[in-house]
């Protein structure tokens, strides 16, 4: 019932949306006049979309915003073709090809293309991706209605699978594709390292992402973190007050902690154990919360579609970026997770607020992808953009208002503190090579 009713609500925005439609200034006299374009919210309904399937299919965070970032260059693509205001990615992000605007179809629909060719993207590259075509047919019929012609709605159409084409091969030559060819990742059994965690002791998550190829970043390893804290038995050791501040702070976790722990927490491992069967607990990913944040500073600066996209972009090639970084480090460094380490060394019972996720703790991934990601949306709105993110209202948890995008980077961080699941090293430096990340985004993708 809960899922049906989410399908109707979701409609029901996309209907709402349409219907709420701007037109175009009329032509000159003797012409006909302009159909109602889309606007700004119907590309954060897309990724909502996007999103509902990654749920469907228990999408991995680092492989979500691999298909976050494709689907959105490929909107974004029909925008700069379009709109000399907006620069193509050639040059800029790497191996981005030359891309030659479709100038035998006419006339389309440039918002309408730019969404398609999202959707039609997000169909290939997701495993379940056909699941968005109900969507898209949707959204065509809520365009007839609205007046679209059906030609335009066609050739809107044909020139988003053009486009979406040749972001697909760009995305495929981005040796994702090969990481199935490799060995299969068997944990280090030795004091220190990563081990898989309760309750389900799932297997390491994407433990060859960094050999995905990045796209403003020169590679993987362009900002190395500072090396965590080294491993200690010692009471009297750096490593040690780590652990037994988690220790500490998971005992008795103040109320507000663990609201913010829960807010944060986008884990699409969660899992339910009931005693007899073990239940998947469906979970937004980190990147889909923050794209989520960036629709509601869209809407809320009133950015015109063109402008979202951008920024929208912008976001989601700094998520696949952090990530590859990210994960890079992981499985460089393999430390062990404050569960593992308190459970051995200090307390047997000990359980944390969250439940710790499938893959090796230093750096805090959701450090890293948070202050990318508020990085380039500060570089958009301001340092002092204020706005209630309601991303999880959807998933049971009460809105929360923030005064800049850094107060939301720095909570969604030490969320995870309070969670019990990442030491505080690795959430402070994860901040800083995070930021680095969004530095670099904003610079190349703006041509500097």
């Amino acid at each position: 019932m809960k899922k049906i009713n989410k399908t109707i609500y979701l409609i029901t925005i996309l209907v709402m949306e349409l219907s709420g439609c701007t037109t175009h200034p009329p032509r000159q006299a003797g012409t006909e006049k302009q159909p109602p374009v889309l606007t700004t919210p119907v590309i954060g309904q897309v990724l909502t979309q996007m999103t509902e399937v990654m749920i469907h299919d228990i999408t991995n965070p680092p492989l979500a915003a691999r298909f976050f970032s494709y689907a959105c260059l490929a909107g974004y693509e029909v925008v700069a073709q379009n709109n000399l205001a907006f620069k193509s990615m050639h040059g800029m992000l790497k191996d981005y090809p030359a891309l030659k605007k479709p100038d035998t179809i006419q006339p389309y629909d440039v918002h309408l293309s730019a969404v398609l060719a999202m959707l039609q993207t997000a169909q290939i590259m997701q495993p379940s991706g056909k699941l968005l075509a109900a969507y898209e047919q949707q959204l065509l019929d809520s365009c007839r209605r609205r007046g679209y012609d059906e030609t335009i709605i066609n050739n809107s159409k044909r020139y988003a699978v053009a486009v979406s084409k040749r972001i697909l091969a760009y995305a495929k030559a981005d040796r994702y594709n090969l990481i199935s060819n490799y060995p299969r990742y068997t944990p280090i059994n030795r004091e220190g390292c990563w081990y898989p965690t309760p309750p389900a002791f799932l297997p390491a998550v994407e433990p060859y992402f960094n050999t995905v190829r990045t796209l403003a970043l020169d590679s993987c390893t362009q900002f190395p973190a500072p090396p965590p804290v080294a491993f200690s038995t010692g009471k009297k050791t750096a490593f040690y007050r780590l652990l037994f501040a988690n220790y500490t702070e998971g005992k008795q976790v103040p109320a507000e902690h663990r609201i913010i722990a829960a807010f944060w927490d986008c884990n699409p491992f969660a899992i339910q154990d009931d005693g007899h069967l073990i239940l998947s607990r469906k979970k937004i990913s980190p990147g889909a919360h923050w794209l989520g944040i960036t629709g509601i500073a869209c809407e809320k600066a009133g950015k015109h579609f063109e402008e979202a996209m951008q920024i929208y972009t912008n976001v989601a090639v700094g998520l696949l970026d952090a990530f590859i970084c990210c994960w890079n480090e992981k499985y460089r460094s393999n430390r062990i997770r404050p569960e593992t380490a308190i459970r051995k060394y200090i307390d047997p019972q000990w359980v944390p607020v969250l439940q710790t996720p499938p893959f090796p703790e230093y750096l805090s991934g959701h450090s890293v992808i948070s202050a990318c990601s508020a990085t380039i949306l500060t570089h958009f709105f301001g340092n002092n953009f204020s706005y209630t993110d309601s991303v999880e209202v959807a998933y049971g948890l009460a809105p929360r208002s923030f005064t800049s995008f850094e107060q939301a980077a720095q909570e969604a961080a030490i969320s995870r503190f309070y969670g019990g699941i990442h030491f505080m090293d690795a959430i402070n430096n994860g901040l800083v090579i995070g930021g680095k990340v969004g530095d670099v985004v904003i610079k190349k993708m703006s041509g500097e």
